[in-house]
């Protein structure tokens, strides 16, 4: 990390520019000082939040280096924000940004001492999707949280901003600023491809309470929350990194439904919005996705429902938002759309000259960009990015990961299991009459750095309860072969724990044929709790929301009676054979001795 003397010197002269006295606006006379110094260039690149690989920002493995030189043209981030000045930098694990909490503050520091030491130097905005659940950057040691879906079945809002607070506070050690999170999108489509459990729920209200409740835990923890996508990605059969969903609801469902989380959100103080690539020809009949979309993005989102906060566009890279335009055209209409900050686009290149260019040809106005860049500024302010753009070892090691906070996320996840089904009184399981289990079922790849795969968790966190359990990974689509082998092990077993995932034909065909040895079948679904339609001869089914190891670690101190199943589904179950007609409710779920 920088020396003390090297951070002071590199931050002296924006710091005494820009005395910061914490209030949203207070400081916009010395902003626009700031805004005034900077070059037309210094100007677009602020507008940009991209990626770049590497665990270093200077000394990044070889394998980094010749990714960035193909996808950026320059070897480290360090040069990257030398070339194009830009004001944000996205984390990836893929992208070998977040190895371990200790490695993220150095790469965090490197990047803010390469961008102070630039001429007119600001600090950097760095961000990352920290949902948890399902979609993580930062795993462990770092705290893992239930995500959204399954906060929503625990439905207190006091989790909901202990975890923002925990988690905003551990991010901000290891100097991400800004999060991705939450997502605000209302889940009525059980189809859904790309929100299901990353949504709180299917009842507006119940979601807008969450929301606001983790805006306020994530921005007291000291990072910038991200309400997110807007106008609402909650009803769509098409995922937009893929192809280019429609929303079909009428105004006045909008104005019901997805729009009710995102005005908590505003009312919540929440400081940036994330828009969405889907048409929505109720709000905006030109075809256009959102992001692109002037009547929604300055129309509605800051003119009726007032929002002066930060937007920022979702990647950029998506093929929801690159259907009808060229890559050099999307970051140019999302800025005349009102967007500010242009997330991830698949050629920083293209996108930074086109608009350079709209600018220089009169197409954008050097004040439009001023505007965003006194909204990025502010925030960065709010922040204390100008005051404290470093973090150090000490922080994050009395920070992330602590026992206090792990303690908090596993009680957080007790609350959040579902019993859906529990026929005889079959859970919890009893050590003496069930003691040998064999655990089975689908091993998605580990989300968010999480030990994984969830057999193998599931079993271990079984054998230390006082089972003797055996993991039998056998994926979300087993072959005949892997079904007829887990039905032999499942004869030496005096019960078997299935994982479900997203069901498909031949996770149900596995499920029907253990149920058919006669031997005690517990299901777990590990992602949608919709699964358990699908298989109405399980004696036994829990709703985990998840795969992490937080959520099948509760689940399993569910099984063995450690922990009682408190969850309440926050979305309706449909009947497989009858989708009109609602089998298991919202607000449904079993308790033990009821």
């Amino acid at each position: 990390m920088p020396s003390r003397r090297t951070v002071l010197a590199a931050t002296a002269g924006v710091a005494a520019s820009l005395a910061i006295s914490g209030t949203a606006h207070a400081n916009d006379k010395k902003l626009h000082s700031l805004i005034s110094r900077m070059t037309l260039e210094e100007k677009v690149g602020q507008l940009f939040v991209m990626r770049v690989y590497g665990h270093s920002a200077t000394a990044p493995d070889q394998t980094d280096i010749d990714a960035n030189l193909k996808e950026i043209g320059v070897r480290t981030a360090a040069e990257m924000i030398a070339r194009y000045r830009v004001g944000g930098i996205i984390y990836f694990t893929w992208a070998h940004n977040t190895r371990d909490p200790h490695q993220i503050a150095d790469l965090s520091n490197g990047i803010q001492h390469a961008s102070l030491r630039q001429p007119r130097g600001l600090p950097v905005l760095v961000s990352t999707d920290q949902e948890h659940g399902i979609v993580c950057r930062v795993g462990e040691p770092a705290t893992l949280f239930p995500g959204a879906m399954a906060i929503g079945a625990g439905g207190a809002r006091k989790d909901a901003r202990t975890l923002g607070r925990i988690a905003g506070q551990e991010l901000r050690a290891i100097g991400i600023r800004q999060n991705y999170s939450p997502v605000a999108d209302v889940n009525v489509n059980p189809a859904n491809p790309v929100i299901g459990v990353r949504s709180f729920g299917s009842e507006a209200d119940s979601v807008a309470g969450l929301v606001a409740a983790e805006v306020a835990g994530y921005q007291g923890g000291g990072v910038a929350a991200t309400a997110k996508h807007f106008p609402g990605h909650g009803d769509t059969a098409v995922d937009s990194h893929y192809g280019f969903p429609v929303i079909t609801h009428t105004r006045e469902l909008w104005e019901k439904l997805d729009a009710v989380p995102f005005r908590a959100a505003i009312r919540a103080g929440i400081d940036s919005i994330m828009t969405a690539h889907i048409q929505f020809p109720a709000l905006d009949d030109s075809g256009d996705p959102a992001t692109l979309s002037h009547p929604i993005l300055t129309g509605i989102l800051r003119g009726e429902l007032g929002y002066d906060g930060v937007v920022v566009t979702d990647s950029l890279g998506m093929e929801g938002v690159r259907t009808k335009y060229g890559d050099d055209r999307v970051p140019v209409l999302a800025l005349k759309a009102g967007v500010d900050q242009l997330l991830n686009p698949p050629s920083l290149d293209v996108a930074w000259n086109a608009v350079l260019k709209a600018v220089q040809d009169g197409e954008l106005t050097e004040a439009r960009l001023d505007e965003s860049i006194l909204r990025i500024l502010r925030l960065k302010a709010r922040l204390g990015l100008f005051e404290e753009p470093y973090v150090s070892h000490s922080g994050v090691t009395r920070t992330v990961g602590t026992p206090a906070h792990l303690a908090a996320a596993d009680g957080i996840a007790e609350r959040t299991t579902t019993l859906l089904v529990n026929e005889r009184r079959l859970l919890p399981l009893n050590r003496r009459t069930h003691r040998k289990l064999l655990v089975v079922g689908a091993d998605p790849a580990s989300p968010s750095g999480t030990t994984g795969p969830p057999t193998g968790v599931l079993a271990a966190a079984l054998t230390e309860l006082g089972f003797t359990a055996t993991a039998l990974p056998t994926g979300t689509a087993p072959s005949a072969a892997t079904v007829a082998r887990a039905v032999a092990a499942a004869q030496d077993a005096d019960a078997v724990i299935v994982g479900t995932y997203n069901i498909t034909a031949a996770q149900k065909t596995l499920v029907e044929q253990l149920v058919a040895t006669g031997r005690p079948v517990v299901a777990v679904a590990i992602r949608n709790p919709y699964d358990v339609a699908q298989l109405p001869a399980v004696p036994a089914y829990l709703a985990a929301y998840s795969w992490t190891d937080v959520e099948l670690r509760a689940a399993a101190r569910v099984i063995a009676g450690e922990a009682a199943p408190r969850g309440r589904l926050p979305v309706p179950v449909q009947r497989a054979d009858d989708p009109a007609k609602v089998l298991y409710p919202v607000g449904y779920g079993l308790s033990y001795g009821r």
